[in-house]
Parts: C-alpha cells; sequence; structure tokens
C-alpha cells in the first residue's frame, strides 16, 4: 500500500494505491488524521489506484467523515473503481460521501 499527499489550494488531495482492509487502515487512518490536525480538514481521496476494500477500508471513510466536518471540512471521493463503488453502494456509503467522477471536480467541489 502507497499513501501520499499533495496540497491544491485549501485543499488536499489524498492517494491511495493497493487494497484496504484491516491490515492497510490503521495506516491510512492514522495519515487522515495527521493531516487534519496539521489544519487540512478539506480532503480530496483519490482512490485510483485502489482495487478493494473491506469493511475496515469503510471505517476508515467513516472516521475521516466524522474527523473533517468536526474541524469545519468534508471529504469527497474521486477514482472510484468498480468493486470499491459496489461495496460503497451496498453498504449505503453513497448517500452520506460526496462522490466525483474527476480530481478537479471533487476540488472545485469546496469552492
Amino acid at each position: 500500500m502507497e499513501i501520499n499527499h499533495k496540497q491544491i489550494d485549501d485543499v488536499t488531495v489524498i492517494s491511495v494505491k493497493g487494497s484496504i482492509d484491516a491490515i492497510t487502515s490503521p495506516n491510512i487512518t492514522k495519515y487522515i488524521q495527521n493531516q487534519v490536525a496539521n489544519g487540512n480538514a478539506r480532503l480530496v481521496m483519490d482512490l485510483s489506484g485502489v482495487d478493494y476494500t473491506s469493511s475496515a477500508g469503510l471505517r476508515v471513510l467513516l472516521g475521516a467523515t466524522k474527523d473533517t466536518r468536526s474541524n469545519n471540512g468534508d471529504i469527497r471521493l474521486t477514482g472510484i473503481q468498480p468493486d470499491v463503488q459496489k461495496v460503497l453502494k451496498l453498504s449505503g456509503f453513497l448517500n452520506i460521501l460526496k462522490t466525483y467522477d474527476d480530481l478537479d471536480s471533487a476540488i472545485a467541489s469546496f469552492s
């Protein structure tokens, strides 16, 4: 698993590559919490490199949503692959998370 971020204006784009499961989710959660603690509460998660997520990945997204929103921010998702999209849809997460077809749209949604 690989996690990177870049700053675009006042939006932090976090890119994840690999699977999100019980083994990798603690690292992703810590990474997101560090970003929010550093004042970066407007997050876009680029999931174009994620081919699988378990329920642990759903917990990561739920925690990130709570953290960002309690710090006057929010989280957006982009680059969702079909298998991950299916998990998000079946779990009902698409009703609480904002998803975008491309990175630029996700970033622009904070304007």
